[in-house]
């Protein structure tokens, strides 16, 4: 399948999935913080992927037939980097605060927007959104440690290859097909890590009932949005918006939690957001350029 320059119509459209999976990831992390201290990280991984998968399954009903070896190889890559995205990011939070954690997760995408434009714009918006990122740690940075660390710097280069395997997977399968195969080998692999850190707790009807709930506002929603909006966008115009995840996170604690913002959380807000705004207009304009010489 021969790449197509997006069309600029359809940024504002993938933008506004961006940020509607995002929404929801905030959604379901509220109710996952009432879950981790029952199943343990892994296991409220193995809950997002495993009903994630059924869910998928269920409305994409994939046709399994009719790709080649290389498709497979894809969506079989895919499936292992969503596992290892979410675990990672799961054991990264049981060592550092979250704003830290989702810090420095966010570097992968920033490096990829780096690296896969060749403009130097990119330099200028990746680091304005850092800067905003950074702001909007909020403090917790005393209380890093070494395993932490490595953990959510596994998840930064685990988002960026997410990135990547989902844009590859999207323009290969039809409609859900890929996310649906995807998210079923993910969930395969969690099983194993997943049931000995949940224990008996995962055979609790409320238990499972808060996992499907979680599964579908952190894993189906985002990653169904995120795979149409890569559609519609480059990977390095995507890879920005990501920043806006620790962003929509303060907003949504100041709106649904009652949590107090402070002027550099306001700050790193702002910046986030016009980082994002040239990225994606910056696409825009490539866009455009792309299609001249057809016209």
């Amino acid at each position: 399948m021969s790449a197509r320059a997006p069309r600029t119509s359809a940024a504002p459209t993938a933008v506004a999935l961006v940020v509607a999976g995002l929404a929801c990831q905030e959604g379901g992390a509220a109710i996952a913080v009432t879950l981790s201290s029952d199943v343990g990280a892994l296991g409220m991984v193995m809950l997002r992927l495993v009903f994630s998968a059924l869910i998928l399954l269920v409305v994409a009903r994939p046709n399994l037939r009719r790709h080649g070896a290389a498709a497979w190889r894809d969506v079989i890559l895919f499936g292992v980097v969503l596992a290892t995205m979410n675990g990672l990011f799961y054991l990264a939070l049981e060592q550092l605060p979250l704003g830290v954690t989702v810090t420095i997760e966010v570097l992968g995408p920033l490096a990829l927007s780096i690296i896969a434009s060749r403009r130097r714009s990119a330099w200028v918006w990746a680091g304005l959104a850092l800067v905003g990122v950074a702001a909007l740690a909020g403090g917790g940075w005393d209380r890093l440690t070494v395993v932490g660390v490595l953990f959510a710097l596994g998840a930064a280069a685990s988002w960026a290859l997410y990135i990547l395997a989902s844009a590859r997977v999207g323009a290969t399968f039809p409609r859900l097909d890929g996310l649906a195969i995807a998210m079923s080998v993910g969930a395969l692999l969690s099983v194993p890590f997943g049931i000995p850190s949940a224990g008996a707790a995962v055979l609790r009807s409320e238990i499972l009932g808060l996992g499907a709930a979680v599964a579908l506002l952190s894993s189906t929603l985002p990653y169904t949005f995120e795979l149409i909006a890569l559609r519609r966008l480059p990977a390095a115009a995507f890879a920005i918006l990501m920043s806006l995840a620790p962003a929509v996170a303060a907003l949504a604690g100041w709106a649904l939690l009652g949590q107090h913002l402070v002027w550099l959380e306001i700050v790193g807000i702002v910046l986030v957001i016009v980082a994002s705004i040239g990225a994606v207009r910056a696409a825009g304009r490539r866009a455009r350029e792309a299609a001249e010489p057809l016209g």
